[in-house]
């Protein structure tokens, strides 16, 4: 969330983020309304200072009726006018929360076309094997029985692909934590503030993605950002305390609405996959440097499975609402013979802290939001699809990549 009066000091670089990120909300009726705010708000402080002035008078002795008359109206005038205010705070509330974060001056701008590769590493392998066909195949995985029991697109994973994903946590929490991060399991659950808080708007009903339990201010969450998001929510940080990073490791949920068109075969998009997540709480002036090191980190991740990718700045118009700038990285499959994203890491700068009320007290005693950062280290279905088109062999068995071989026994194929 946008602090009303950072647009009104911002309103051509606000409408300008607005515009490119693909939202359509009128900056003008926001500002109108926090005058109409600001306008109620003078009449309940005249109308309380009065309140308070007849009260004053009426000690000491029987006051005249006028004066008790002229109480009981000033009490009901102030009572309206509250509500009033209660009203379009709420009406002002929920306007702001449409209104996505600003962009970096470095953010691409146009659509998904326009993001812009940064760099690029590993050599791209020219052939690979399928993964769903494979994986059924060696009876590692079972969408059939996953139908049965909860619908499409979810499923059973087996024998030594589900070792394989149990490897991968232990490898990418190896690397997280020499990273300097700690290792929590959270909440697969949510409150509406919360999710709220972390700024999942979608642009349109149509896309939005949360599964909601009926009957509870509850959802269940599509990422571990969400929890890890509010976990430090309505506190004050010290500021030597900072930067906090956090690893979380959570199932999550997702409907893939509005994802008509896009890559969506065997586990690379599903509706419940495992991920590892890294989150940062940090000072203003550190989330540019830290955004660059969750980069660095997933980086490591992956050169460590020897798995080519590219790195791309996304454009802005494919960013979503809370994020000022977010790099993608890609794969490069073998099968589809193209880059596909496996992770992506965003600096969210105050966007979220501003709305789950996270601060920070500066040594001189000043108080000020915090800047909020998230990247994904590894999201194990994805991951799963990565290494059998990677390491798929003939003769029907998987190499092992090394960096997994420890957690797996020493085993070197499977």
């Amino acid at each position: 969330m946008l602090d009303v009066k950072f647009i009104r000091e911002n309103l051509e670089l606000v409408e300008k983020s607005t515009k490119e990120k693909g939202y359509k909300i009128n900056i003008e009726e926001v500002l109108s309304l926090d005058d109409k705010r600001k306008e109620i708000l003078s009449e309940v402080e005249t109308l309380r200072a009065k309140r308070n002035e007849i009260a004053g008078k009426m000690k000491g002795g029987k006051p005249a009726p006028e004066l008790i008359e002229e109480g009981k109206k000033i009490k009901t005038e102030v009572s309206e006018k509250e509500q009033a205010l209660s009203t379009v705070e709420t009406e002002l509330k929920e306007l702001l929360k449409q209104v996505p974060n600003v962009i970096f001056d470095d953010v691409p701008l146009g659509g998904e076309e326009c993001s812009v590769e940064v760099k690029k590493w590993g050599k791209n392998h020219e052939t690979g094997v399928d993964h769903l066909d494979y994986a059924v195949s060696r009876d590692w995985l079972d969408f059939e029985r996953g139908a049965k029991v909860a619908g499409a697109k979810f499923y059973y994973l087996k024998g030594d692909l589900a070792l394989l994903e149990n490897a991968l946590l232990q490898y990418g929490l190896s690397k997280v934590i020499e990273h300097g991060f700690t290792f929590m399991t959270v909440p697969d659950m949510v409150s509406s503030r919360v999710l709220e808080g972390c700024g999942f708007n979608p642009r349109t009903s149509e896309q939005s993605d949360e599964y909601y339990i009926e009957g509870e201010d509850l959802a269940m969450i599509a990422t571990a950002e969400m929890p890890l998001t509010g976990y430090h929510m309505d506190e004050i940080l010290d500021e030597d305390k900072l930067p906090l990073f956090y690893a979380g490791y959570s199932a999550c949920f997702r409907k893939e609405a509005g994802t008509y068109g896009k890559y969506t075969r065997g586990l690379f998009r599903v509706h419940q996959f495992n991920k590892l997540e890294m989150y940062a709480f940090c000072l203003p002036e550190q989330s540019k440097e830290i955004h660059e090191k969750i980069l660095a980190i997933e980086e490591d991740i992956w050169q460590g499975l020897e798995i080519p990718y590219h790195v791309i700045n996304i454009a802005a118009g494919d960013l979503g609402a809370p994020a000022a700038k977010k790099y993608d990285m890609e794969y490069w499959s073998p099968v589809n013979q193209k880059y596909q994203e496996i992770t992506s890491c965003s600096n969210c700068t105050d966007f979220q802290a501003r709305a789950c009320n996270v601060r920070v007290r500066r040594k001189d005693g000043s108080v000020e939001f915090v800047h909020t950062l998230n990247g994904t280290a590894i999201p194990f279905a994805r991951a799963l699809v990565v290494i059998l088109e990677n390491y798929a062999r003939e003769g029907g068995k998987l190499e092992v990549p090394k960096v997994l071989q420890p957690y797996l026994g020493g085993k070197t194929e499977l």
